[in-house]
């Protein structure tokens, strides 16, 4: 099992707080869509008035778990809040900002769970457990501490976490503790097949056709270690992609042999770029991540940056070779 303790004072306030607001980081992906559905869910059993707001619409890949179509999107807050809101809890976000919605959620009670090294321990309580395989995983010992039921749509959001998180246990954090999740949650009623025709086999046909424009642009760079692709506005609307169609992108460049590392930078609307990292083994992309202002895990970490182009990448490929050669 992971091996940070669950605090006794965010149990506690879980029990008492009557009126919850769950939230996640912007642009979420499967762990922070899972962890926030299935919390929502279950913190509804201990008959509290719970609402999930999240700033970013989800990806299409995600809207059929069930309970999708409740979670709040968007700057504009849900009805009622913050005046019917005693606390927040904030899952896998290192930092409040990682929310988008920090404006919105400072000066009220925050419950602060999350996996991320250099998480900054904010809140009322923090519980951060940087070996926990998911977000979703901790919510599942979470519940199991509380008393609660793992229904079936719960077993199979906090299932889908995992496998998302994981890479379809395929990542270095593929740990015990995900098997036993995993195995325990089956057993709940989540249904791996179910899961993985959701994640595998519902894309839509732009997001298939945006992996042809990404790959036209892969370059590989320091003797084949290091790998590039692009994602621009004009690429997506040749394809007439929709936020979130270009998640998991990343994997196809990091798959080619030899490949150490990979930066995908993709324009956002506001002008700046998302850089996301991916490495293999011991090659720390969190920390060249948070060298650019970022974060995230060892072999999966990202950061925005006001520059774009050229510029950008060649910044971003010397520190990875950098990382590379410190491995």
């Amino acid at each position: 099992m992971s091996t940070a303790t669950i605090p006794e004072a965010l149990v506690a306030e879980l029990r008492g707080t009557r009126r919850l607001l769950v939230t996640s980081h912007a642009n979420p992906d499967g762990d922070a869509i899972g962890s926030t559905l299935a919390t929502a869910k279950l913190l509804r059993q201990l008959g509290h008035e719970t609402t999930a707001w999240l700033r970013d619409p989800l990806p299409r890949l995600y809207r059929a778990l069930p309970g999708s179509d409740e979670i709040h999107c968007g700057e504009e807050p849900p009805v009622g809040f913050p005046q019917n809101c005693d606390a927040v809890v904030v899952l896998e976000c290192p930092s409040l900002d990682r929310t988008g919605l920090e404006d919105a959620l400072t000066g009220l009670p925050l419950l602060n769970i999350d996996h991320h090294l250099g998480n900054e321990n904010y809140g009322v309580v923090a519980w951060v457990d940087t070996t926990a395989p998911a977000v979703g995983e901790m919510v599942y010992r979470l519940a199991r501490a509380l008393g609660l039921e793992i229904e079936r749509d719960v077993a199979n959001a906090l299932y889908l976490t995992l496998v998302t998180d994981t890479g379809g246990f395929r990542f270095s954090n593929t740990t015990a503790a995900a098997f036993d999740a995993a195995g325990d949650l089956v057993r709940e009623g989540a249904s791996p097949e179910t899961i993985s025709k959701w994640l595998y086999e519902s894309q839509p046909e732009s997001a298939v056709r945006l992996v042809g424009e990404m790959l036209r642009t892969l370059e590989v760079h320091a003797d084949g270690k290091i790998a590039t692709a692009w994602m621009t506005r004009e690429m997506a609307e040749r394809v007439d992609a929709q936020p979130g169609d270009s998640e998991g992108l990343i994997d196809f460049p990091r798959s080619i042999a030899g490949v150490e590392a990979v930066a995908m930078f993709r324009q956002l609307d506001n002008g700046y770029s998302k850089v996301s990292l991916r490495s293999r083994g011991q090659v720390n992309v969190e920390e060249v991540a948070r060298r650019f202002g970022g974060g995230g895990h060892r072999n999966a970490a990202g950061f925005s940056s006001q520059k774009v182009g050229q510029e950008l990448a060649e910044e971003t490929i010397t520190a990875l070779a950098e990382a590379i050669g410190r491995n």
